[in-house]
């Protein structure tokens, strides 16, 4: 028996799409394998009258409070009599509470409420949800108001009970480009936090239940490694004949130069890349590939592509799907998408089919190792789900969906008058003209992400990108009068990029807001990783790497991002602040008409 969890935290809408790929996997090759989401677990115990009266009175023991965790343990009682109610709701599951919620006054409304009152926009914040919703966007308006009631009820934890705690990540900031496994190996010696307790207990729980002999845990970002490892250190603590198996997005990108073998005292196996191979290894049934244990060399480079086909049909069986909690955090269309909504995650195409963009990790064998499935195959495994879930959203979770394909998938859809709602990520480049955006539309798609990127040619080009600005434009014009929404990822920070150009590239974003072309975005801030192009040649690029003992690329532990020098670059930390701050009130509808140097 195999168990696959998911740590926390992840997110609270839909689960992560790594243990219901591999179950499927697994499943196909008669393993008896099962899945837990510990990340939805933790929350839903946090998220109720219990997980509050506990948090009230940790918080009660700290010799100081701060003003909002004074402000919850004075209002306790609404808390306690209210989190059940707004939970259910967000669940989908009580829609009579959504009245109560709307109207205000139900909740308790900490500073996340803060949000209803815009600034430099004289309104009340009734007033700005009557605007926003109207007289009968009744679930709607509950669902943002539900939203920043949990979003207080974490920023309670953070400051009452354990600083690291988050919706999406915990403990992120240790665990990012960690040179050193000390904090980490430190932190599993400590007395547990009141988190890590909860995590230990949902761990020995599933244990409990279904007595596996082998788990794996997936880490798909920094933010999961630490639970993770709790997770580990409880099994081996507490199960010591159970082999634990780690994998996921972060040990792939971030562990790739690992020494340090500490971490093996509490993990047998570490996989890479999608873990197909690697899990046909470890159950026997292929050569060991793509692993390393204790008794491997470190660090490993692995040079041979695993020969077995991506598996494309993920299995939902054993998660709560109607357990998730939807939540609207901005009253903005797209931006909704990520945490509203119990999406199947389904991945279309294996790798890129462009992989040339300088800043992406494209020395990965995962992204660079592009293969697209039949189309009838494809059909099947849409239709699968829909019938084994009684779902039919679905979030196709490819590097970037290709346009000859969905160009073949939409049609197929339309022809078999198959009923699904999709979104998912692409590049805005020419082939997405007017005909597919309308075809898109017609087979379900209401939204696309894509990158912009610096939103300047000179660098489009520098990058590899493969667009321009005017193709970018075509492309976002085409899919929003096709209805379909459009966010954006920017980048700013990026090699040579100047301050002439990070202005000019905001007015190129509050264009294609203006124009309804784009109906949500957000700034990244450039992080030169160890696996991309402009790492191989920096001096391509007007950097120089900063060198860490004898070599750039020095870490015991983790690495990805890696330091890099630039002279005469501008102070892009700063411009980041005045872009961030543009833009959110872009995706308001508010300040398209300020000249952007304003902002700055």
């Amino acid at each position: 028996m195999i168990l696959l969890i998911t740590p926390p935290f992840v997110q609270l809408n839909t689960p992560y799409s790594a243990t219901p790929v591999l179950t499927g996997f697994l499943k196909a090759q008669g393993v008896d394998v099962i899945q837990s989401d510990i990340s939805l677990d933790l929350a839903l115990s946090l998220f109720s009258q219990a997980g509050l009266s506990q948090i009230a009175e940790i918080c009660k023991c700290n010799q100081e409070n701060t003003t909002l965790v004074n402000f919850f343990l004075n209002n306790l009682e609404q808390y306690t009599s209210t989190i059940e109610s707004a939970v259910s709701f967000l669940q989908g599951a009580n829609e009579a509470a959504g009245w109560l919620i709307a109207r205000r006054g139900y909740l308790p409304e900490g500073p996340s409420f803060k949000a209803l009152e815009p600034e430099g926009v004289e309104i009340s914040a009734d007033e700005n949800l009557n605007e926003l919703f109207g007289d009968l966007g009744v679930t709607d308006r509950a669902k943002y108001l539900a939203s920043l009631y949990l979003d207080d009820i974490a920023l309670i934890i953070r400051e009452g009970v354990d600083p690291d705690f988050g919706f999406s990540r915990y403990a992120e900031k240790i665990a990012s480009s960690a040179p050193s496994f000390d904090p980490f190996y430190n932190r599993l010696k400590e007395t547990p936090s009141y988190i890590d307790g909860l995590t230990e207990a949902f761990t020995v729980e599933a244990i409990n239940r279904h007595k596996p002999d082998i788990v794996g845990i997936t880490i798909p970002f920094p933010g999961t490694l630490c639970s993770a490892l709790q997770i580990a250190k409880t099994i081996k603590n507490t199960f010591p004949d159970i082999r634990v198996v780690i994998g996921g997005g972060y040990v792939n990108t971030e562990l790739r130069n690992m020494t340090d073998k500490r971490i093996f005292e509490i993990v047998d196996d570490i996989i890479y890349d999608e873990g197909f191979a690697p899990w046909l290894g470890i159950i026997g049934k292929g050569p060991s590939i793509r692993t390393i244990t204790a008794n491997s060399d470190l660090p490993q480079t692995f040079n041979t592509p695993p020969d077995q086909r991506p598996h494309l049909k993920p299995d939902y069986s054993g998660l709560k799907l109607s357990a998730y909690i939807n939540m609207v955090e901005m009253p903005n269309p797209m931006h909704r998408i990520w945490s509203d909504g119990c999406w199947l995650k389904l991945q279309l195409s294996n790798g890129c089919y462009w992989h040339k963009c300088a800043f992406c990790d494209t020395s990965l064998d995962y992204i660079q190792r592009y293969h697209a499935p039949e189309i009838d195959e494809l059909i099947e495994t849409i239709i699968q789900l829909k019938e084994e879930t009684g779902l039919s959203g679905f979030h196709f979770t490819d590097e970037a969906l290709p346009p000859a394909l969905i160009r073949k998938l939409c049609t197929e859809i339309i022809a078999r008058n198959i009923t699904i709602t999709w979104w998912g990520n692409i590049r805005f480049e020419k082939n997405f003209d007017p005909e597919l955006a309308d075809l898109m539309a017609a087979s379900g798609c209401i939204a696309v992400t894509g990158g912009i990127e610096c939103a300047n040619d000179r660098l489009l080009t520098l990058m590899n990108k493969g667009v321009t600005l005017a193709g970018v434009t075509n492309v976002c014009e085409a899919l929003s009068n096709a209805g379909i929404l459009v966010h954006a990822y920017l980048m700013y920070g990026f090699p040579t990029q100047t301050r002439e150009e990070t202005i000019q590239a905001l007015d190129f974003v509050r264009e294609r807001f203006e124009q309804g072309h784009i109906q949500s975005a957000y700034w990244h801030r450039f992080a030169l990783t160890i696996h991309s192009p402009i790492a191989k040649n920096p001096q391509n690029f007007g950097i120089e790497l900063i060198e860490q003992g004898n070599s750039p690329y020095k870490s015991i532990f983790a690495i990805n991002e890696i330091p890099y020098r630039e002279t005469s670059a501008p102070n892009h930390d700063r411009l980041g602040i005045s872009l961030r701050h543009a833009l959110y009130n872009y995706m308001l509808g508010l300040g398209l008409d300020i000249p952007v140097e304003e902002w700055f």
